[in-house]
């Protein structure tokens, strides 16, 4: 059974879930107007990804006896500006939603319901994952700068990641 301060703290998180699919989503279709087929289809694949990471969040709440909550969402940015500033902007949201994992886990851990915890560790390794990965397209994009047949194949490489053919 879930504390309400638990329940509470879990729904914020599908809150959050929710949005950073909303914020892949709003990427991809950036992309895609911007002629970009690779990194499109890899945001529209984390898109996918983030609203699974929302659901095992919902089903996790309703089975411990809480009731999961859907809420409304701010729409994310609809322009980028670059690409280094979308995943700029993305990597600074992979920070924010870790902090928020973190967050929750301490709340946990204070509240000693440790079959949650034990739960939320599957988030707390995804983060890793998340950050690590966004961390490492940005630096790729830091080193092509302006140019525009780097960033040509950088589009190749990512359409890639998708396929899980190869890393970046």
């Amino acid at each position: 059974m879930l504390t309400e301060t638990i329940e509470k703290a879990l729904n914020e998180q599908i809150k959050i879930e929710a949005s950073s699919s909303q914020v892949y989503l709003s990427m991809a279709s950036w992309a895609e107007i911007q002629g970009f087929e690779g990194v499109s289809s890899f945001m529209y694949a984390h898109s996918d990804e983030e609203r699974m990471h929302m659901l095992k969040l919902v089903k996790f709440v309703n089975e411990r006896g809480g009731h999961a909550r859907v809420s409304t969402l701010e729409a994310p940015p609809a322009k980028f500006g670059s690409f280094k500033e979308m995943f700029q902007t993305l990597f600074d949201h992979e920070v924010m939603v870790s902090s928020k994992i973190n967050d929750l886990v301490d709340i946990t851990l204070k509240e000693k319901d440790y079959a949650t915890h034990n739960f939320l560790q599957w988030y707390v390794a995804e983060q890793i994952e998340e950050e690590a990965l966004a961390r490492t397209i940005l630096d790729k994009i830091n080193l092509i700068g302006d140019d525009k047949g780097g960033l040509y194949l950088f589009d190749n490489d990512v359409k890639l990641l998708v396929t899980n053919e190869e890393p970046v």
